[in-house]
């Protein structure tokens, strides 16, 4: 116990995280969310479904820490068919984006959101539906 005690207090027992290959992430996505829309770059009224009579959905997200400039895409998925995508660009040190769709009645159903960075990783899916 003493001697973790004094490895401790030296820094001898230091553990890097991202010792060796691994690197720190370029950005982070710290909170994302399907919303009725965007005030102050803040969402508004978060849900999983939303009416037609909205007219419109919005997509936003949040990332910190943001390294590097770096593009991120929201892509919009009507069942399993990719309908749209946005390429949004973060800059340091935090950012955030949010994306939009218009609502037609053919756009009734489930729909997901995928957030991939650069190269393609998926971040996160966001799920919901249009309703009458």
């Amino acid at each position: 116990m003493i001697v973790i005690c004094a490895l401790l207090c030296t820094g001898l027992l230091f553990i890097d995280p991202y010792k060796g290959n691994a690197q720190p992430p370029d950005v982070v996505l710290s909170h994302a969310v399907i919303c009725e829309s965007i005030q102050s770059y803040q969402p508004v009224n978060p849900a999983v479904v939303f009416s037609m009579a909205r007219g419109e959905v919005f997509c936003f997200s949040h990332f910190d820490p943001v390294r590097i400039k770096t593009p991120i895409f929201h892509k919009w998925y009507k069942q399993d068919k990719l309908i749209f995508t946005m390429r949004l660009v973060l800059t340091p040190p935090n950012w955030s984006s949010f994306s939009r769709i218009q609502l037609r009645d053919a756009d009734k159903g489930p729909w997901r959101v995928e957030i991939q960075d650069v190269d393609g990783n998926r971040l996160k899916t966001l799920r919901f539906s249009i309703t009458d």
